[in-house]
């Protein structure tokens, strides 16, 4: 018996698509384009393809230092943030029945709800106090701003990985933080790698926080040095576009190629 079709599943799904590929067609398109083809029409296809606007794009941005300041917040935030965070949700999930800690995990699954600019000026007066306005200190906030999401999501993963199992390595003279290294840490690998592509698609793409806080411009990150196409009175397209781009591509294909490792992560943590 043939299964009839769910149309408005079916609408719903086809029109999310267009919302999405459409903007993405426009920036496509547009940095292929010269401003005098633009300016005719932002929808049609460029006469000839022309790369010269992400030449211009990579000079006017600095690209390879921006790109490089990326790398090292991103690579260290990544790091930092599963050696971190891992432990901090496995103390809180084998010891949810004490009150202390019970507390702790719903105290920092609150920090999830606390929006961003409320809090934005007194971090920056606190961090520039401690000479931290700096990449550093940009990964020092990102590991602990992650810290609520992540403690969220590997608590509930842990808590599915039988206590039998560090009993026995215990029994057998391993130490307790033996124990996390050996048993529990490569236990979490499907977890660890979901928890570090989402944070790797954060660091890489966030703008508010580093704009806050670097203001050293040899610091800057790429979707800070967005910034330069953008005078008084206009913007040019052509060459932003470009730039979004190079900034997008990195990332792009890093979810491309690991989005199954985010999906059964999130479904891993959840269920269990």
């Amino acid at each position: 018996m043939r299964q009839r079709t769910n149309w408005p599943a079916t609408i719903l799904l086809i029109a999310g698509t267009v919302f999405i590929l459409f903007p993405l067609y426009i920036t496509i398109v547009n940095a292929l384009k010269t401003p005098q083809e633009t300016a005719q029409s932002i929808l049609a296809l460029p006469e000839s393809f022309s790369f010269d606007n992400f030449l211009r794009a990579i000079e006017l941005t600095n690209f390879f230092d921006a790109f490089g300041n990326s790398f090292y917040i991103t690579f260290f935030t990544v790091i930092f943030t599963l050696l971190s965070n891992s432990m901090v949700a496995y103390a809180i999930a084998r010891n949810m029945h004490k009150k202390a800690y019970k507390f702790l995990f719903y105290y920092l699954v609150s920090a999830m709800f606390i929006p961003f600019p409320i809090i934005m000026l007194p971090i920056v007066k606190q961090m520039s106090a401690l000479n931290l306005t700096n990449p550093s200190g940009l990964i020092i906030l990102y590991v602990v701003y992650g810290l609520s999401f992540n403690v969220f999501l590997y608590v509930g993963y842990i808590k599915s990985i039988p206590r039998e199992l560090e009993e026995a390595a215990i029994v057998d003279g391993c130490s307790r933080w033996g124990v996390f290294w050996r048993i529990i840490f490569p236990l979490l690998t499907p977890m660890n790698a979901t928890v570090g592509i989402l944070t790797a698609l954060w660091a890489w793409n966030d703008f508010m926080l580093p704009l806050v806080l670097l203001s050293d411009k040899a610091h800057h990150t790429l979707p800070l040095v967005q910034y330069v196409f953008q005078s008084q009175f206009s913007v040019n397209y052509n060459l932003a576009f470009a730039s979004y781009l190079l900034a997008l591509l990195p990332m792009l294909l890093v979810y491309l190629f690991l989005q199954k490792w985010i999906i059964s992560g999130v479904m891993k943590g959840a269920i269990k």
